[in-house]
């Protein structure tokens, strides 16, 4: 008997707040066809000033449980991936916990950046393989806002807020690529390039910070690592591209979300694409656009999907599962 995680259910929340390109065009020495151009952004959405990253995962929590038909009281653990936590500690995960009114089990935060709901997804999928674990709440939610330099136009159009929520659940499978569920993950990091991506603030600076981000070279290693890990956790699942429905990529960058497709020899018709509405939400970009295209019908019971992102760290990753 092979024990497979599967999703059960999924949901997202975006604050209210909308800005457009043209919103920065006031701010800012840019334009709307600059940032489209460069990213394929043309919108996103940011917290309102009493909303903190727990509060965003909340609302995506609630909405992913109720379309698996659950409780919290049926949950297990949960795990949330940010960069973005509401304070040095507790984690935000124990702020959700508490805010859900669940009252047994555990709950933690994953710190990886981008690719943090990657590394949040692989935690559970290992928490349910080896039976520590039934029921998951894997969440992904970030208050990017808080952490740009408006006066950065290289790097403060480019993010935005919100977060995304999927409930795994523990089930028989037979062990082959036709099960449904996490089939395989693949994660990698390399501390050599921290500099490439970081926040200049932290508790040894006694201040938040900003984000601070060297593009061109981020984009490069960005398109050659996250076509690596999508073959390799597909190789490890038994399949190949050719078997591919639907790449949900971390909504990063157009471009890099095109040269990786291409890197993989898939077309873009098969690549989930929403950076256009939400900009980068970190690591809530993947359960976001997963919500919103579930929601549209686009991905349906049965689809292979493969999920990979890069972050500051750097790291990156991938997951490939049959929805």
């Amino acid at each position: 008997m092979t024990i497979r995680a599967v999703i059960r259910g999924v949901g997202h929340y975006l604050p209210e707040r909308v800005v457009s390109n043209a919103d920065f065009e006031k701010m800012l020495d840019t334009s709307d066809e600059w940032i489209r151009a460069r990213s394929g952004i043309e919108r996103r959405h940011f917290a309102a000033a009493d909303q903190t990253t727990s509060d965003l995962a909340v609302r995506a929590a609630r909405a992913a449980l109720d379309q698996a038909g659950m409780g919290p009281q049926d949950l297990d653990a949960i795990i949330l991936a940010t960069s973005t936590a509401d304070l040095t500690f507790p984690s935000a995960a124990t702020m959700v916990q508490a805010a859900l009114g669940m009252r047994q089990g555990f709950a933690f935060d994953v710190q990886a950046v981008c690719a943090g709901f990657v590394y949040a997804l692989a935690n559970a999928n290992a928490l349910i393989v080896s039976g520590q674990a039934r029921r998951v709440l894997v969440i992904g939610a970030e208050t990017f806002s808080r952490l740009m330099d408006w006066t950065d136009r290289s790097t403060c159009v480019l993010f935005g807020d919100g977060a995304g929520a999927l409930v795994l659940e523990a089930t028989e499978g037979t062990g082959s690529p036709a099960d449904r569920g996490i089939l395989a993950t693949d994660l990698h990091s390399d501390g050599r390039f921290r500099e490439l991506l970081y926040v200049d603030g932290g508790v040894s600076t006694g201040q938040t910070g900003h984000l601070r981000m060297q593009g061109r070279e981020v984009f490069r290693h960005a398109v050659e690592k996250l076509a690596e890990t999508a073959e390799a956790s597909l190789h490890k699942a038994g399949l190949t591209a050719a078997d591919v429905d639907w790449i949900v990529p971390h909504q990063a960058n157009i471009r890099i979300i095109e040269g990786t497709a291409r890197k993989m020899g898939l077309s873009m018709d098969r690549v989930v694409v929403t950076v256009q509405d939400h900009g980068n939400t970190s690591a809530a970009s993947i359960p976001l656009a997963m919500s919103v295209v579930v929601e549209r019908g686009q991905i349906k019971p049965g689809d292979l999907i493969v999920a990979e992102a890069i972050g500051g760290g750097l790291a990156w990753g991938s997951v490939v599962l049959r929805w």
